[in-house]
């Protein structure tokens, strides 16, 4: 449930725009976040916590606003929890990403690029070609609720629309609604995931009970009035298939003229212009020669290594899952290439498998949250004269570039931020080292 206030409003000059996209004042000495405030405006809050090291607050008015502050262009913005920064200009709210980055990099890892490249930025609006939707029936409405996670609490907001799904599934939310809704297993669907491909579409609904067969035929009516294809998961990941015969979607790098296919719950980069701009950013900044040797860890489905072939380079591609490992290899013999991919636990010692005993030209390194750490024990055996680091987490790239310079001795050649997922706090960002 939401905070109930403590105490009446109190006005605050914003100071900063915090991580996690609230803003940051001083209020009597003490660090206050103001969910909904942003970086030069005068506000009126209200308390809803209390801790010793700050105080959490959400705002009330605006008494003088930023003039970076503009209309939030989806209906459910503040119920929803999919965007927090909405209310910020685009401008401003790469800037901020910007600021994060570098901050973190300078403040955990003590070290600072010699240059700041460019952000890379694309589509704003319709992006999101991949997503897991909650399901939930409201026995209290006796209605079904179909969207993403309430800002304040772990419920399923109340929206009918979606600006940031691509493919125009942002319009379908409420007819997915209405079809869960005439299911006999409605309270037995708790989720779906959305896939969006280059050619096809595809909704993976995660089923705790079999469907009937008047489920069934209500599930393939919607698909072909729709256009939609739909799969069926009835345990883990694994389990899911179309509920009539499809192809699995695709996404296309056409500057690389390479075709990539993927199953609806396999990770893909969710913003899809976004990717192929990262693709060629990489190639251009890693810049491999044709017969070198790179070694792209953490490689999912071949994203960069297939790339990697494509210009010529050798590549071994280590992926800690097996299915991902199989699909890499497959990607890699539909698009006519030749590239090695291996199995392995990127978390753990490394250095006695075959791939990690050989040197490698050049390193690409793609990890999770959690960052690369256990994997960077591996340079003193692969040697790359060059290492790029695509990153999903500020703290971790500015942990991971500090063991890179001060411990290995390589030079913080770049860095920059990509604008992966606009109006939200995540920020994607791009480095490079070389070895001097």
């Amino acid at each position: 449930m939401r905070r109930k206030p403590a105490g009446p409003p109190f006005e605050a000059r914003i100071e900063d725009l915090s991580q996690d996209g609230r803003g940051v004042a001083r209020v009597a000495g003490k660090t206050v976040f103001v969910e909904g405030a942003l970086p030069g405006e005068v506000v009126k809050a209200v308390l809803l916590r209390q801790r010793r090291s700050h105080d959490e607050a959400r705002l009330v008015a605006v008494v003088s606003a930023s003039p970076e502050r503009v209309a939030p262009r989806c209906p459910h913005f503040g119920a929803c929890g999919g965007c927090t920064l909405q209310h910020l200009s685009g401008a401003a709210q790469l800037a901020a990403k910007e600021r994060g980055l570098f901050d973190a990099l300078g403040r955990i890892g003590r070290v600072l690029p010699a240059r700041r490249y460019a952000p890379l930025t694309g589509p704003a609006w319709h992006y999101r070609r991949r997503a897991r939707l909650g399901v939930r029936y409201v026995n209290s409405k006796d209605r079904v609720l179909v969207g993403f996670r309430e800002r304040h609490n772990p419920g399923i907001a109340e929206m009918d629309s979606c600006e940031v799904l691509a493919g125009g599934l942002g319009g379908l939310l409420a007819p997915l609604a209405t079809l869960i809704g005439s299911l006999s297993i409605v309270r037995r669907l708790p989720q779906i995931e959305v896939a969006v491909g280059d050619d096809r579409t595809a909704l993976v609904f995660r089923v705790l009970d079999p469907p009937t067969g008047e489920d069934l035929a209500a599930l393939r009516a919607f698909g072909r009035e729709r256009g939609v294809d739909v799969w069926l998961q009835p345990g883990g990941p694994a389990s899911a298939h179309p509920l009539d015969e499809a192809s699995p979607p695709v996404y296309r790098l056409p500057s690389q003229g390479l075709e990539i296919g993927f199953l609806p719950t396999d990770f893909v980069q969710v913003n899809g212009p976004m990717n192929a701009a990262m693709v060629a950013r990489a190639l251009e900044l890693l810049a491999p020669e044709p017969g070198e040797r790179v070694l792209d860890l953490f490689c999912g489905l071949g994203n960069f290594s297939l790339a990697l072939a494509r210009a010529g380079a050798r590549v071994c591609g280590i992926e800690g899952d097996q299915a991902l490992v199989e699909r890499a290899a497959a990607n890699a013999r539909r698009n006519g290439l030749e590239a090695e991919f291996h199995l392995a636990d990127l978390f753990q010692d490394c250095n006695a498998l075959r791939w990690a005993r050989q040197p490698c030209d050049r390193l690409l390194l793609d990890p999770p949250r959690a960052g690369a750490e256990a994997s960077l024990a591996l340079l003193e055996t692969l040697a790359p004269r060059r290492v790029l680091y695509v990153s999903c987490h500020p703290g971790t790239l500015a942990r991971d570039a500090g063991i890179l310079v001060h411990q290995f001795g390589y030079r913080f050649s770049g860095a920059g931020v990509m604008d992966m997922f606009p109006h939200t706090t995540h920020v994607e960002s791009i480095a490079v080292f070389d070895r001097p």
